[in-house]
């Protein structure tokens, strides 16, 4: 498995900021496959997209909450 390279971002939350970002990316992306599988006629791979996109839906929403606690804290 190739590493990306360490990034130049010292920040604590960089890394919880990128995996929000990576799972509301996500969410957009998935509504393309769905749109294929559908097109197609197959209803249970669209079915399964869906299942990730609200997966995906989840943690980024997650994700956020923990990101607004954490800055909370840090400059309450």
């Amino acid at each position: 498995m190739v590493r990306e390279p360490m990034s130049p971002v010292k920040d604590k939350n960089y890394d919880l900021i990128h995996a929000i970002q990576m799972s509301l990316q996500h969410i957009w992306q998935l509504e393309t496959y769905i749109a294929d599988a559908e097109d197609r006629g197959d209803s249970e791979l669209a079915t399964w997209f869906r299942k990730i996109q609200e997966n995906n839906r989840k943690a980024g929403d997650q994700g956020k909450k923990l990101l607004a606690e954490r800055l909370q804290r840090e400059n309450g």
